[in-house]
């Protein structure tokens, strides 16, 4: 400001004679014809551009890669076999766990195999006897009835131990008959990923398919909510590009527009857009705060100023000097629209070929309201 009033000199003080005429208008702006070479003018004119959008965003997980990890038995956790931050492969033990249910669980197919076995064998020395006329019609379906209903309930059984997570090898071994000591029941991740959340502890006692345990998450790619009102949404659509800043690094990261909610929050009447971002460097942490500026593939046709002949006034409503005929500058309110890198679009304030003030504008407030 020190600067510009050097170079604006005189400006405050009297008119100097060799001015140009000033104008009728005596809230204008009247410069001499060397301050008018120490600002630079810009004539409006229609453009094509790409709206721009730079707001605010919220990092979270790719929730179409995370996953909440349930007890898939009840019993008290007798150990925690990872830590936050562990990479796990899929089917990798998290948690031990001292569970009744797989005593029951092996107890229950040890005991349906053999019911299976016997029916079934009792239903094919049916059928033999059948044809011999040994036993009637009725006898025969209902040994049948019998060895496929034995037949489901052993299935049944197999399946809990499945989704008990009990080993293969454990299983083909009760299938030959063979003893297999006390089963340990482990917690095992579903994906593979990073454990990001641990909810458990040791001796704490879980409910199966109830009690959270963790979340594996793979975080190679993450989402950003970024809050778009009315003004910025215009013009934005699936598939736009973005790019986004932590502010911790000066490598912005890429991602893409991937979904446009189509309800307004009511609290802060923001329009949320998800924009999946590529992770791999690890640069982006959940509920991290972010910059994102969107980038509209579509091309849209305006009038379009500088960012810095934009000032703003006491109500900080924008507002530009315009260039009058009798070469004074007027104070012109406008109306912003989307903004596209170093230019903002013109809604309304004014029209083309109007000349506007992009540098020196400021010093021009200053000297309006002395």
């Amino acid at each position: 400001m020190a600067a510009l009033v050097i170079a604006f000199g005189g400006c405050s003080g009297k008119p100097d004679i060799s001015a140009e005429p000033t104008s009728a208008n005596a809230t204008n702006v009247t410069l001499t014809a060397e301050q008018q070479q120490h600002i630079h003018l810009y004539r409006v004119e229609p453009l094509e551009f790409h709206k721009t959008a730079e707001v605010t965003g919220t990092v979270d997980f790719d929730q179409d890669q995370a996953t909440t990890v349930l007890a898939p038995f009840s019993g008290p956790v007798s150990h925690l076999l990872v830590s936050l931050g562990k990479q796990v492969a899929a089917a990798e033990p998290l948690a031990k766990v001292e569970s009744p249910d797989f005593a029951t669980a092996i107890g229950t197919y040890r005991k349906t195999l053999a019911a299976a076995k016997a029916a079934r064998q009792l239903a094919d020395l049916d059928q033999k006897l059948l044809q011999r006329h040994g036993v009637a019609q009725k006898e025969a379906d209902q040994a049948e009835s019998d060895a496929v209903g034995a037949e489901s309930d052993r299935d049944a059984a197999r399946q809990q131990l499945v989704a008990l997570q009990v080993a293969p090898e454990i299983i083909k071994a009760i299938e030959d008959g063979k003893s297999t000591g006390p089963v340990e029941g482990f917690i095992r991740a579903p994906i593979a990923g990073t454990v990001v959340e641990k909810l458990i502890t040791p001796g704490q006692l879980l409910q199966a398919g109830t009690t959270p345990c963790f979340t594996v998450a793979d975080l190679s790619r993450v989402w950003v909510m970024a809050h778009l009102f009315a003004p910025d949404l215009a013009g934005i659509s699936t598939g736009d590009p973005a790019e986004i800043n932590t502010g911790l690094s000066t490598n912005d990261v890429s991602g893409t527009v991937d979904n446009i909610s189509a309800l307004v929050d009511p609290d802060t009447r923001s329009v949320v857009v998800r924009v999946v971002a590529d992770n791999s460097a690890q640069l982006l942490k959940k509920n991290m705060y972010v910059r994102v500026k969107i980038q509209a593939r579509q091309v849209s046709k305006g009038l379009l100023v500088p960012v810095s002949a934009i000032l703003r006034d006491t109500e900080n409503l924008p507002f530009v000097y315009v260039v009058q005929p009798d070469k004074s500058f007027a104070r012109r309110p406008v109306s912003l629209g989307a903004r596209a890198e170093d230019q903002y679009e013109i809604l309304s304030g004014l029209k083309a070929d109007d000349q506007i003030v992009v540098d020196g504008a400021l010093f021009m407030q200053f000297q309006q309201n002395q």
